[in-house]
């Protein structure tokens, strides 16, 4: 709605927001959450800052003359974090161009620089509205021909408004602008109650920031989809750019789109249950929030049972693999029900025997004689082969060097003698059809991209930064479209970034960026409890402590529920915690702990399971085959793993009981039950997300008995009761009373 005198209200239902437009600039005056202003005061509503290029020239990227310049190498700390040392040799980027600045830009009172607006109203596609507002800069100043374009967007019933800036050059400068803010707002102080729904570390703040009263019964989810570090999402609620690590230069004709960031609003009262108390805010996280994610944002739609339980080689084996002992893996895993192979760092060629990291997309020859007869064999076995690849690139070897001898990242960043290649440069499309090759000739459905280069800049002459600073998001964008390519060509691919090629080693935690290109992503660290020396083959350890071993196992399995937790603004599906130890030492790995390693993982999906496969017993291949029969039976049925419930039931712990649901929209489907070291015995159970009227029969399955038959009231209020020893599980499956 647009009145006469500029005000203009966004109305998304329980959100609406009231803006007001005129020739001194546009403000937010009102966010409101069910008529209810959560701003401190009127908001700036985008910042930036603003450079003209001296002498008004294109930025030059720069050439590696002499083959010399010195270099930020890279060498690998075998500690179980996979810890990466930096040696920054002071390499030099000095470019010609030196920015002079001309204007700070606030929207609420940029009048001084930008003279006309516009507002534009349209419906894109059905059920979508959008309100564009374009500012004008004066015809009279020197930045006569820039345009700055605010647009807002609403989907159908969603309580959500989406935001974005785009900037349009058409003056006669080169410029730059920086510090930019895409929603630079402040939150009221009463609703500054932060929680974070992705981790914030590694440089990265989290993309998902709930912003709540006390009581989380009322307030807005603050979501940014910037990529990696580049990401802000201020403790007052705006949204932005790192300006550590954010600016962009734009030549004459040249327009920037930003990321869109948006705010999604709840409410709703905070109920007590039986074990816990259910808060608005996590209801609607679990519920509409992840519809959203998927229907308007777009993150990635896959089905996850094409792909887990997923087996990886590393543990270990490490880059010791070959053709006779994946083989042999090969059989186990087909056994006990895996259903992708994944061949890490080890497949390919490597300038020296043994090498830990492998620069090449050539199969070993020495390990791999004939590399299709290998993947054939995986393949004969009903497994898919997935393949570790990586973005540095031998410069004696590879094939992408000798094609395109510029596509390496400058300054230069080398890797055991390989270069860090550039996905700011035409490299990011022939590594994308380089991964479709390897699709074609080897059958392999699933690729790990790994290892880490954007975070060290590239500019490169030839390549599209033009800046340093400018490059890192160039970097991930390229990265980005090497996904959309590979997607294009192959569609049933399944694609994982590491947080190693999103940042750094150990690198950021997952956020909404990265899911709207690839369907999993590794997030950090590495966790090797439980599998002895992660290099060294099993047999050839001396004899470990059985009782460390297994207290290890179980720390894995806690340490793989936390991470999942922490991720609870995503789709869980999503998240590939490194992993389930498939090994025994004498007895270290029992079923019990086969049991909670299916529970732990089974709170997103069973992926990564990691370890010498040889080393299993009869005993362990059986626990591990019924378990992941079982677990693809629950989401053949109940499609599982599209699901996760936490409100209204214990937060994750490992000293008492706690449980969280998997159930689908009728509310079927699964219940995971573990038990700490601590706790009662028994321990009545409620499941809040069944349907109050249904009538529902639950069933233990590892114990593999009746539970009973209950309502939907009766579960919901704790009716059903379970008896656990001590680090004991179960998973329930709840399915429709007339199931028999």
């Amino acid at each position: 709605m647009i009145e006469d005198n500029g005000s203009v209200e966004l109305n998304a239902g329980l959100l609406k927001r009231k803006l007001q437009v005129d020739e001194m600039g546009v403000r937010t005056e009102v966010l409101s959450v069910s008529d209810r202003n959560i701003l401190s005061g009127k908001a700036p509503e985008l910042t930036f800052r603003i450079y003209c290029a001296v002498p008004n020239n294109a930025p030059e990227g720069l050439a590696d003359a002499s083959g010399t310049e010195s270099a930020i190498s890279l060498k690998d700390d075998l500690a179980e974090t996979d810890q990466l040392q930096v040696n920054d040799d002071d390499v030099s980027n000095v470019q010609q161009v030196t920015w002079k600045q001309v204007a700070t830009c606030s929207a609420s009172t940029w009048g001084t620089v930008f003279a006309e607006h516009k507002i534009i109203q349209f419906q894109p596609e059905p059920n979508v509205h959008q309100l564009r507002v374009r500012y004008r800069s004066k015809e009279t100043g020197n930045l006569d021909g820039l345009a700055v374009d605010v647009v807002y967007e609403i989907h159908g019933e969603y309580p959500a408004i989406r935001k974005w800036i785009e900037i349009t050059n058409n003056s006669k400068l080169w410029l730059k602008f920086d510090s930019l803010m895409i929603d630079d707002i402040r939150l009221s102080a009463d609703y500054r109650n932060i929680v974070d729904l992705t981790p914030s570390g590694r440089g990265a703040v989290s993309s998902i920031r709930a912003f709540s009263d006390n009581d989380q019964a009322l307030g807005v989810l603050q979501v940014s989809e910037v990529p990696s570090a580049l990401r802000v999402i201020s403790e007052e609620g705006a949204m932005g750019y790192h300006p550590d690590h954010f600016e962009w230069v734009l030549g004459p004709a040249e327009r920037f789109k930003s990321e869109p960031v948006f705010t999604y609003a709840y409410t709703g009262s905070s109920t007590k249950t039986t074990s816990a108390v259910s808060t608005a805010l996590d209801r609607a996280v679990e519920t509409h929030f992840q519809q959203y994610l998927q229907r308007v944002v777009g993150l990635k739609a896959f089905d996850p049972s094409v792909s887990v339980p997923l087996w990886c080689s590393w543990s270990n084996y490490g880059p010791l693999i070959n053709d006779h002992n994946m083989k042999i893996a090969a059989d186990i895993a087909a056994d006990i029900g895996i259903k992708t192979m994944l061949l890490d760092a080890g497949w390919s060629e490597a300038k020296t025997p043994n090498a830990i990291a492998r620069f090449s997309v050539v199969p070993d020859a020495a390990n791999f004689p004939d590399f299709s007869q290998t993947t054939t064999y995986i393949r004969d076995k009903g497994l898919n082969t997935g393949l570790w690849v990586t973005c540095f690139r031998d410069p004696e070897r590879s094939a992408d060097l000798k094609a395109l001898p510029g596509a390496y990242s400058y300054p230069k960043v080398e890797r055991d003698g390989a270069l860090a290649m550039s996905y700011a440069s035409n490299w990011r499309f022939y590594y994308a059809y380089d991964l479709v090759t390897l699709y074609d000739r080897y059958h392999a459905t699933y690729f790990k991209q790994d290892l880490t280069n954007i975070k060290f800049g590239d500019i490169a002459k030839g390549h599209d930064s033009r800046t340093p600073k400018e490059s890192l998001l160039r970097g991930l964008r390229g990265l980005f479209e090497a996904q959309e390519a590979i997607a294009t060509m192959a569609p049933d691919v399944q694609l994982e970034l590491t947080h190693e090629i999103y940042w750094g080693t150990p690198g950021t935690p997952c956020d909404v960026a990265a899911l709207k290109y690839v369907h999993y992503f590794h997030v950090p660290p590495n966790d090797y409890a439980g599998a002895g020396n992660p290099r060294q083959r099993a047999a050839a350890q001396p004899l470990l402590n059985t009782d460390s071993l297994q207290a290890r196992l179980i720390a894995g399995c806690w340490n793989a529920r936390q991470q999942f937790f922490v991720h609870r603004g995503l789709p869980l599906r999503s998240i590939e915690y490194y992993g389930a130890a498939t090994v025994n030492f004498a007895g270290s790995l029992t079923p019990k702990i086969q049991q909670r390693q299916l529970c732990s993982w089974f709170m997103g999906v069973p992926s990564v399971f990691a370890g010498d496969l040889e080393s299993l017993s009869e005993l362990n291949r059986s626990v591990y085959r019924e378990g992941f029969a079982l677990l693809d039976r629950l989401n053949k049925q109940y499609d599982v793993y599209a699901y996760f419930q936490f409100s209204g039931v214990p937060a994750p712990t490992d000293t008492d009981w706690h449980w969280w649901g998997k159930l689908n929209e009728t509310g079927c489907g699964a219940v995971v039950v573990l038990r700490g070291s601590g706790g009662a015995d028994t321990r009545n159970i409620n499941v809040p997300w069944v349907q109050p009227e249904g009538t529902y029969r639950v069933r233990a399955c590892f114990a593999n008995r009746e539970a009973g038959v209950f309502s939907g009231e009766e579960l919901i209020n704790g009716k059903l009761s379970l008896a656990l020893e001590r680090y004991g599980q179960e998973i329930l499956e709840i399915m429709p009373a007339a199931n028999r």
